[in-house]
Protein backbone atom coordinates (compact mmCIF):
# COMPACT_ATOMS: atom_id res chain seq x y z
CA UNK A 1 0.00 0.00 0.00
CA UNK A 2 1.15 3.43 -1.04
CA UNK A 3 2.12 5.70 2.11
CA UNK A 4 0.29 8.61 0.96
CA UNK A 5 -0.96 10.75 3.61
CA UNK A 6 -4.46 11.45 2.98
CA UNK A 7 -5.45 15.16 4.34
CA UNK A 8 -9.21 15.16 5.37
CA UNK A 9 -11.94 17.01 6.48
CA UNK A 10 -14.51 15.91 9.01
CA UNK A 11 -18.09 17.71 8.18
CA UNK A 12 -20.45 16.49 11.17
CA UNK A 13 -18.73 15.95 14.34
CA UNK A 14 -21.93 14.13 16.14
CA UNK A 15 -21.71 10.18 17.23
CA UNK A 16 -20.76 8.61 13.51
CA UNK A 17 -18.42 12.09 12.68
CA UNK A 18 -16.96 11.88 15.56
CA UNK A 19 -16.07 7.91 15.16
CA UNK A 20 -14.92 8.27 12.00
CA UNK A 21 -12.89 11.68 12.90
CA UNK A 22 -11.12 9.22 16.15
CA UNK A 23 -10.46 6.75 13.01
CA UNK A 24 -8.63 9.30 11.33
CA UNK A 25 -6.58 10.40 14.23
CA UNK A 26 -4.87 7.42 14.94
CA UNK A 27 -3.90 6.07 11.42
CA UNK A 28 -0.96 7.66 9.79
CA UNK A 29 -2.74 7.25 6.50
CA UNK A 30 -4.55 10.25 7.62
CA UNK A 31 -4.43 13.60 8.70
CA UNK A 32 -7.21 15.96 9.97
CA UNK A 33 -7.41 19.02 8.43
CA UNK A 34 -10.53 20.63 9.76
CA UNK A 35 -13.82 19.67 12.06
CA UNK A 36 -16.98 21.26 10.75
CA UNK A 37 -19.69 21.64 13.02
CA UNK A 38 -22.68 24.05 13.03
CA UNK A 39 -22.68 23.95 17.10
CA UNK A 40 -19.90 23.25 19.64
CA UNK A 41 -19.40 19.51 19.07
CA UNK A 42 -16.23 20.05 16.85
CA UNK A 43 -15.00 22.06 19.70
CA UNK A 44 -15.80 18.79 22.06
CA UNK A 45 -14.11 16.29 19.78
CA UNK A 46 -10.81 18.39 20.13
CA UNK A 47 -10.95 17.98 23.72
CA UNK A 48 -11.74 14.29 23.50
CA UNK A 49 -9.17 13.71 21.20
CA UNK A 50 -6.75 16.24 22.65
CA UNK A 51 -5.89 18.20 19.47
CA UNK A 52 -6.00 21.46 18.14
CA UNK A 53 -7.82 20.69 14.38
CA UNK A 54 -8.96 23.63 12.91
CA UNK A 55 -12.53 24.43 13.66
CA UNK A 56 -15.31 25.39 11.59
CA UNK A 57 -19.04 26.27 11.00
CA UNK A 58 -19.22 26.89 7.55
CA UNK A 59 -18.54 23.71 5.39
CA UNK A 60 -18.15 25.67 2.17
CA UNK A 61 -15.45 27.62 3.73
CA UNK A 62 -13.85 25.05 5.18
CA UNK A 63 -13.59 22.99 1.91
CA UNK A 64 -12.64 26.67 0.15
CA UNK A 65 -9.72 26.97 2.92
CA UNK A 66 -8.39 23.52 3.78
CA UNK A 67 -8.54 22.37 -0.24
CA UNK A 68 -8.31 18.81 1.11
CA UNK A 69 -8.06 15.68 -0.45
CA UNK A 70 -10.76 13.84 0.97
CA UNK A 71 -14.20 14.83 3.06
CA UNK A 72 -15.91 12.76 5.32
CA UNK A 73 -19.54 13.74 5.36
CA UNK A 74 -21.64 12.79 8.48
CA UNK A 75 -24.02 15.54 8.58
CA UNK A 76 -27.71 15.49 8.71
CA UNK A 77 -28.85 13.75 5.74
CA UNK A 78 -30.36 16.79 3.74
CA UNK A 79 -27.19 18.24 3.56
CA UNK A 80 -25.35 15.20 2.05
CA UNK A 81 -25.98 15.03 -1.41
CA UNK A 82 -25.28 19.04 -1.75
CA UNK A 83 -21.86 18.54 0.45
CA UNK A 84 -20.91 15.65 -1.43
CA UNK A 85 -20.80 16.90 -4.86
CA UNK A 86 -19.29 20.17 -3.97
CA UNK A 87 -16.43 18.14 -2.42
CA UNK A 88 -16.07 16.01 -5.95
CA UNK A 89 -16.03 18.95 -7.84
CA UNK A 90 -13.44 20.17 -5.68
CA UNK A 91 -11.23 17.40 -6.60
CA UNK A 92 -11.72 15.48 -3.28
CA UNK A 93 -12.63 11.86 -2.58
CA UNK A 94 -15.54 11.35 -0.67
CA UNK A 95 -16.42 9.30 2.32
CA UNK A 96 -20.09 9.70 3.32
CA UNK A 97 -22.43 8.61 6.05
CA UNK A 98 -25.61 6.42 4.61
CA UNK A 99 -28.02 6.98 3.45
CA UNK A 100 -26.29 8.62 0.33
CA UNK A 101 -28.90 11.37 -0.08
CA UNK A 102 -32.29 12.05 0.94
CA UNK A 103 -33.96 11.55 -2.40
CA UNK A 104 -33.53 9.02 -5.21
CA UNK A 105 -32.34 11.72 -7.63
CA UNK A 106 -30.10 13.04 -5.41
CA UNK A 107 -28.04 9.85 -4.90
CA UNK A 108 -27.31 9.36 -8.36
CA UNK A 109 -25.88 13.19 -8.84
CA UNK A 110 -23.81 12.27 -6.49
CA UNK A 111 -22.44 8.90 -7.88
CA UNK A 112 -22.70 11.13 -10.79
CA UNK A 113 -19.98 13.78 -10.04
CA UNK A 114 -18.00 10.98 -8.30
CA UNK A 115 -17.50 9.17 -11.81
CA UNK A 116 -17.30 12.53 -14.14
CA UNK A 117 -14.29 14.00 -12.11
CA UNK A 118 -13.09 10.56 -11.35
CA UNK A 119 -13.30 10.42 -7.25
CA UNK A 120 -13.55 7.48 -4.96
CA UNK A 121 -17.03 8.27 -3.16
CA UNK A 122 -17.35 5.56 -0.38
CA UNK A 123 -20.51 5.47 1.46
CA UNK A 124 -21.32 4.27 5.12
CA UNK A 125 -22.56 0.62 5.31
CA UNK A 126 -21.02 -0.21 8.19
CA UNK A 127 -22.46 -3.89 8.15
CA UNK A 128 -20.15 -4.45 4.74
CA UNK A 129 -17.21 -3.99 7.16
CA UNK A 130 -18.45 -6.98 9.68
CA UNK A 131 -16.96 -10.29 9.75
CA UNK A 132 -19.91 -11.75 11.65
CA UNK A 133 -22.54 -10.02 9.36
CA UNK A 134 -20.24 -11.18 6.16
CA UNK A 135 -20.36 -15.05 7.55
CA UNK A 136 -24.39 -14.45 8.15
CA UNK A 137 -24.48 -13.26 4.35
CA UNK A 138 -22.13 -16.02 3.17
CA UNK A 139 -24.68 -19.20 5.22
CA UNK A 140 -27.98 -16.94 4.37
CA UNK A 141 -26.88 -17.33 0.54
CA UNK A 142 -26.87 -21.32 1.14
CA UNK A 143 -29.94 -21.83 2.09
CA UNK A 144 -31.80 -22.23 -0.93
CA UNK A 145 -34.45 -20.14 -2.76
CA UNK A 146 -36.39 -18.61 -1.70
CA UNK A 147 -35.25 -16.98 1.42
CA UNK A 148 -37.33 -15.54 4.09
CA UNK A 149 -35.78 -12.77 5.59
CA UNK A 150 -36.77 -11.28 8.64
CA UNK A 151 -35.01 -8.29 10.90
CA UNK A 152 -35.65 -5.35 12.47
CA UNK A 153 -33.80 -2.49 14.57
CA UNK A 154 -35.78 -0.80 17.22
CA UNK A 155 -34.39 2.07 19.37
CA UNK A 156 -35.87 3.36 22.56
CA UNK A 157 -34.38 6.83 22.81
CA UNK A 158 -34.79 9.83 25.36
CA UNK A 159 -32.48 12.66 26.18
CA UNK A 160 -30.09 13.29 23.46
CA UNK A 161 -30.80 10.21 21.72
CA UNK A 162 -34.46 11.66 21.16
CA UNK A 163 -33.46 14.73 20.16
CA UNK A 164 -31.06 13.30 17.37
CA UNK A 165 -34.32 11.34 16.48
CA UNK A 166 -36.36 14.11 16.43
CA UNK A 167 -34.06 16.12 13.91
CA UNK A 168 -33.50 12.90 11.49
CA UNK A 169 -37.47 12.50 11.47
CA UNK A 170 -37.70 15.90 10.26
CA UNK A 171 -36.47 14.54 7.31
CA UNK A 172 -36.65 10.74 6.94
CA UNK A 173 -38.10 8.20 8.59
CA UNK A 174 -36.96 5.12 10.14
CA UNK A 175 -37.17 2.52 7.05
CA UNK A 176 -35.50 4.98 5.10
CA UNK A 177 -32.27 6.03 7.28
CA UNK A 178 -31.88 2.50 9.45
CA UNK A 179 -33.55 0.43 6.21
CA UNK A 180 -30.67 1.35 4.44
CA UNK A 181 -28.58 -0.98 5.79
CA UNK A 182 -31.12 -3.82 5.82
CA UNK A 183 -32.21 -3.85 2.47
CA UNK A 184 -28.86 -3.78 1.57
CA UNK A 185 -27.79 -7.18 3.56
CA UNK A 186 -31.18 -8.91 2.00
CA UNK A 187 -29.81 -7.73 -1.81
CA UNK A 188 -26.50 -9.32 -0.90
CA UNK A 189 -28.17 -12.62 0.24
CA UNK A 190 -30.71 -13.17 -2.70
CA UNK A 191 -28.71 -11.74 -5.15
CA UNK A 192 -32.26 -11.36 -7.38
CA UNK A 193 -34.08 -8.59 -8.48
CA UNK A 194 -36.29 -6.24 -6.02
CA UNK A 195 -39.72 -6.54 -7.10
CA UNK A 196 -42.47 -5.30 -4.79
CA UNK A 197 -42.85 -3.65 -2.08
CA UNK A 198 -45.82 -3.00 0.64
CA UNK A 199 -44.93 -0.75 3.76
CA UNK A 200 -47.02 0.05 6.88
CA UNK A 201 -45.94 2.77 9.52
CA UNK A 202 -47.57 4.66 12.46
CA UNK A 203 -47.01 7.98 14.17
CA UNK A 204 -46.15 7.63 17.99
CA UNK A 205 -45.59 11.25 18.91
CA UNK A 206 -47.13 14.84 18.73
CA UNK A 207 -43.32 15.50 18.45
CA UNK A 208 -42.92 13.83 14.96
CA UNK A 209 -44.00 15.99 11.67
CA UNK A 210 -47.31 14.87 10.87
CA UNK A 211 -46.41 14.34 7.43
CA UNK A 212 -43.69 11.68 9.19
CA UNK A 213 -43.92 8.53 11.27
CA UNK A 214 -41.35 7.39 13.78
CA UNK A 215 -42.26 3.03 13.46
CA UNK A 216 -42.49 1.55 10.43
CA UNK A 217 -42.49 -1.55 8.55
CA UNK A 218 -42.24 -2.97 5.08
CA UNK A 219 -41.88 -6.15 3.02
CA UNK A 220 -39.68 -6.71 -0.24
CA UNK A 221 -41.00 -9.24 -3.06
CA UNK A 222 -37.99 -10.50 -5.11
CA UNK A 223 -38.39 -12.09 -8.22
CA UNK A 224 -36.97 -15.58 -6.92
CA UNK A 225 -40.01 -15.63 -4.96
CA UNK A 226 -37.44 -15.03 -2.17
CA UNK A 227 -38.79 -12.32 0.61
CA UNK A 228 -38.07 -9.72 3.76
CA UNK A 229 -39.88 -7.94 6.07
CA UNK A 230 -38.16 -4.88 8.13
CA UNK A 231 -39.23 -2.89 11.07
CA UNK A 232 -37.46 0.14 13.07
CA UNK A 233 -39.09 2.16 15.71
CA UNK A 234 -37.67 5.50 17.22
CA UNK A 235 -38.63 7.15 20.06
CA UNK A 236 -39.25 7.08 24.09
CA UNK A 237 -42.51 4.41 24.04
CA UNK A 238 -40.34 2.11 21.51
CA UNK A 239 -40.71 -1.64 23.49
CA UNK A 240 -37.12 -2.80 24.07
CA UNK A 241 -38.53 -6.59 23.53
CA UNK A 242 -38.90 -5.51 20.05
CA UNK A 243 -35.33 -4.78 19.28
CA UNK A 244 -33.35 -7.89 18.24
CA UNK A 245 -34.35 -9.67 15.33
CA UNK A 246 -32.10 -11.16 12.87
CA UNK A 247 -32.95 -14.41 11.25
CA UNK A 248 -33.32 -15.79 7.76
CA UNK A 249 -35.01 -18.94 6.69
CA UNK A 250 -34.70 -21.33 3.58
CA UNK A 251 -35.22 -24.55 2.26
CA UNK A 252 -32.27 -26.09 3.36
CA UNK A 253 -32.81 -24.43 7.13
CA UNK A 254 -32.21 -21.47 8.65
CA UNK A 255 -29.20 -19.09 10.26
CA UNK A 256 -30.00 -16.83 12.71
CA UNK A 257 -27.89 -13.90 14.73
CA UNK A 258 -28.34 -14.72 18.64
CA UNK A 259 -27.49 -11.98 20.46
CA UNK A 260 -27.16 -13.15 24.27
CA UNK A 261 -26.02 -10.50 25.94
CA UNK A 262 -26.63 -7.31 23.04
CA UNK A 263 -29.94 -8.18 22.46
CA UNK A 264 -31.11 -7.55 26.33
CA UNK A 265 -33.14 -4.65 27.97
CA UNK A 266 -31.48 -1.43 27.33
CA UNK A 267 -29.56 -2.65 24.48
CA UNK A 268 -32.07 -0.65 21.78
CA UNK A 269 -30.34 2.51 22.43
CA UNK A 270 -26.71 0.97 22.85
CA UNK A 271 -24.86 1.74 19.21
CA UNK A 272 -22.64 -0.92 20.11
CA UNK A 273 -25.12 -3.93 20.46
CA UNK A 274 -26.99 -2.52 17.04
CA UNK A 275 -24.23 -4.44 14.94
CA UNK A 276 -23.26 -7.23 17.81
CA UNK A 277 -23.48 -10.80 16.40
CA UNK A 278 -21.73 -12.62 19.55
CA UNK A 279 -22.53 -16.32 17.63
CA UNK A 280 -24.97 -17.58 14.88
CA UNK A 281 -27.31 -20.15 15.24
CA UNK A 282 -27.47 -22.51 11.93
CA UNK A 283 -30.48 -25.09 11.59
CA UNK A 284 -29.93 -27.94 8.94
CA UNK A 285 -33.39 -28.80 7.19
CA UNK A 286 -32.22 -32.37 6.21
CA UNK A 287 -34.39 -34.73 7.54
CA UNK A 288 -34.61 -38.82 7.29
CA UNK A 289 -37.52 -41.27 5.85
CA UNK A 290 -39.17 -40.90 9.19
CA UNK A 291 -39.07 -36.95 8.99
CA UNK A 292 -36.53 -37.10 11.59
CA UNK A 293 -33.44 -34.10 11.74
CA UNK A 294 -29.88 -35.73 10.42
CA UNK A 295 -27.63 -32.65 11.23
CA UNK A 296 -27.54 -31.01 14.79
CA UNK A 297 -28.01 -27.61 14.96
CA UNK A 298 -24.51 -25.48 14.74
CA UNK A 299 -23.40 -22.51 17.27
CA UNK A 300 -20.87 -20.29 14.88
CA UNK A 301 -19.60 -18.64 18.18
CA UNK A 302 -17.62 -15.32 16.21
CA UNK A 303 -14.59 -14.45 17.78
CA UNK A 304 -13.51 -11.36 15.41
CA UNK A 305 -16.15 -9.04 17.28
CA UNK A 306 -15.30 -5.50 16.37
CA UNK A 307 -16.81 -2.68 18.25
CA UNK A 308 -18.23 0.31 16.79
CA UNK A 309 -15.50 2.39 16.69
CA UNK A 310 -13.36 -0.63 15.55
CA UNK A 311 -16.23 -1.08 12.89
CA UNK A 312 -15.31 3.04 11.79
CA UNK A 313 -11.79 2.49 11.62
CA UNK A 314 -12.08 -0.60 9.30
CA UNK A 315 -14.20 1.62 7.24
CA UNK A 316 -11.55 4.01 7.05
CA UNK A 317 -9.24 1.65 6.09
CA UNK A 318 -11.56 0.37 3.28
CA UNK A 319 -11.62 4.13 1.93
CA UNK A 320 -7.82 4.65 2.42
CA UNK A 321 -7.13 1.30 0.22
CA UNK A 322 -9.87 2.22 -2.76
CA UNK A 323 -7.92 5.59 -2.87
CA UNK A 324 -4.33 4.35 -3.11
CA UNK A 325 -5.00 1.73 -4.99
CA UNK A 326 -7.21 2.70 -7.37
CA UNK A 327 -10.36 0.33 -6.52
CA UNK A 328 -13.15 0.35 -8.91
CA UNK A 329 -16.43 1.20 -6.81
CA UNK A 330 -18.96 1.01 -9.51
CA UNK A 331 -20.60 -1.95 -7.44
CA UNK A 332 -20.36 -0.37 -4.00
CA UNK A 333 -22.17 3.08 -5.61
CA UNK A 334 -24.81 0.99 -7.43
CA UNK A 335 -25.37 -1.15 -4.39
CA UNK A 336 -25.98 2.06 -2.53
CA UNK A 337 -28.06 3.28 -4.81
CA UNK A 338 -30.44 0.68 -5.19
CA UNK A 339 -30.93 0.09 -1.59
CA UNK A 340 -31.86 3.73 -1.43
CA UNK A 341 -34.65 3.68 -4.15
CA UNK A 342 -36.07 0.20 -2.47
CA UNK A 343 -36.22 2.13 0.68
CA UNK A 344 -38.23 5.09 -0.57
CA UNK A 345 -40.55 3.03 -1.89
CA UNK A 346 -41.38 1.60 0.92
CA UNK A 347 -42.22 5.20 2.60
CA UNK A 348 -44.19 5.47 -0.56
CA UNK A 349 -45.70 2.34 0.30
CA UNK A 350 -46.55 3.96 4.07
CA UNK A 351 -47.85 6.91 2.59
CA UNK A 352 -49.88 5.96 0.03
CA UNK A 353 -51.00 2.98 1.65
CA UNK A 354 -50.59 0.91 -1.59
CA UNK A 355 -48.36 -1.82 -2.95
CA UNK A 356 -45.15 -0.53 -5.04
CA UNK A 357 -43.64 -2.07 -8.02
CA UNK A 358 -40.05 -1.65 -8.34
Amino acid sequence: MSEKRIRILVAGCGNMGSSHAAAYHQMEAFEICGLVSRGNSNQELNEKLGTRYPLYSDYYEALAETKPDAVCIATYQDTHEDYAVKALEAGADVFIEKPLADSVAGAERVVAAAKEYGRKLVIGYILRHHPSWKKFIELASGLGRPLVMRMNLNQQSSGHAWQVHKKFLSNMSPIVDCGVHYIDVMCQMVRSKPVQVTAIGARLSEAVPEDNYNYGQLQLRFEDGSVGWYEAGWGPMISETAFFVKDVIGPKGSVSIVAKNAGGVGASSNIDAHTKTESILWHHADIDADDRFTKKDEWIDMQDEPDHQELCNRQQRYFYDAIVNDADLSDHMSDAVNSLRIAFACDESVKTGQVVRL
